[in-house]
């Protein structure tokens, strides 16, 4: 992540960049052209599929790479307007009813983005029934100021366009500490992104070839890494995205106590993938041996890319690590500086790690004997 104080600016600037781009699912361009940009001075090719995943490639031979973070954010696509001007919507990707009334959303339209805020019926005038059973999102709705649904015509906004929370970046009092929309997994993006930077930068001699891949529509069912996949053909799958912190008030995992500033965390199991045992022991052995702690995390409710990475062809050695948050899928995630820094570093370390023997060595941990 650079030794200086300015390659720490450069990444927060490019984690800002990115999280305060447009990119629900199905409509990541924003995102790519953002990640293309800072690619092209590091990556010796770039280039998409044809469902939209970003690729950059660095290096010629050697085992293949592929470093992922997926580049949509959990949004809304807009699919009824009411005569009185008012939106209906569609969650893309996993929302909780509760974190959304009155906050600010932008509807992304051809001719640009407009200011709006999630409606709901007062409290005040529900049954005491209905209060106590919370807000479905079903019943909920986008208020742009608008007297008619003409109003909104001459705005350009239709079915089909799509909504995503307004939350810009803001570095907290506590300057460790980030704040934003799409932490999730725009983090994965950023750190896919830095990972080439160090090593181009400092010159870091790597025997294989590096894919830093951002893909499109994970929150849906993880579609880019499927097609990403067959374009990288990877050896070897680390897949970047955020975990949950569970060092706020009443939030547990019975799993896993994972903490923001202890360290980036090594995925144990999520609902689509266990880490591969090959992999665990060697990206453990890299951090013991740079000095970078590490956390154990496993996630029993959700998924990562590497759900259908390591399912590629006849199977891909994979790890999923990423770095505590708290308030995933929310118009405001926190995260944490120092473990954004230390999970570069260990990738990097790793990547430096990989070369043939050693693939061959994790990949040959299932063979027949």
């Amino acid at each position: 992540m650079g030794k200086s104080g300015e390659g720490k600016a450069s990444f927060e600037s490019m984690l800002k960049e990115l999280t305060e781009a447009a990119g629900p699912p199905g409509f990541e361009r924003a995102v790519w052209e953002v990640m293309e940009r800072y690619a092209a001075l590091y990556a010796d090719e770039t280039h998409r599929d044809r469902l939209g995943s970003f690729i950059a490639r660095k290096g010629k031979t050697g085992p293949r790479i592929m470093i992922t973070g997926h580049m949509d954010e959990v949004g809304f696509m807009v699919t009824r307007i009411t005569d009185d001007g008012f939106l209906k919507f569609h969650p893309l990707g996993g929302w909780w009813g509760q974190v959304l009334p009155a906050q600010r959303v932008e509807v992304i339209t051809s001719k640009g983005r407009h200011l709006g805020v999630v409606g709901s019926v007062a409290p005040h005038l529900l049954e005491a029934a209905k209060r106590k059973k919370g807000v479905e999102v079903t019943d909920l709705f986008i208020d742009l100021g608008v007297e008619s649904k003409e109003e909104i015509d001459q705005l350009g906004i239709r079915p089909g366009d799509f909504i995503i929370p307004y939350s810009p970046f803001t570095t907290m009092s506590n300057e460790n500490r980030w704040l934003a929309k799409a932490m999730d997994n725009r983090l994965g993006c950023a750190v896919a992104l830095d990972v080439l930077r160090e090593l181009s930068e400092d010159g870091i001699l790597h025997q294989n070839q590096v894919f830093s891949v951002g893909t499109v529509m994970e929150e849906v069912g993880c579609r880019g890494a499927i097609t990403s996949a067959q374009v990288v053909d990877p050896d070897i799958s680390i897949v970047v995205d955020v975990g949950i912190a569970t060092d706020s008030p009443g939030t547990t995992n019975p799993h896993a106590d994972t903490k923001m500033g202890g360290g980036p965390l090594l995925v144990l199991y999520d609902a689509g993938h266990i880490a591969h045992c090959g992999m665990i022991d060697f990206v453990k052995q890299v951090a013991e041996e740079e000095g970078i702690p590490y956390q154990f995390e496993v996630i029993t409710g959700g998924a990562t890319d590497n759900r259908f990475i390591h399912t590629h062809k006849t199977g891909v050695p994979s790890i999923s690590l990423g770095v505590p948050t708290r308030y995933i899928h929310s118009h405001s995630s926190i995260l944490d500086r120092r473990d954004c820094e230390a999970l570069v570093r260990w990738i990097v370390a790793i990547v430096k790690r990989l070369d043939e023997a050693k693939v061959k060595e994790i990949q040959g941990v299932f063979a027949a004997k």
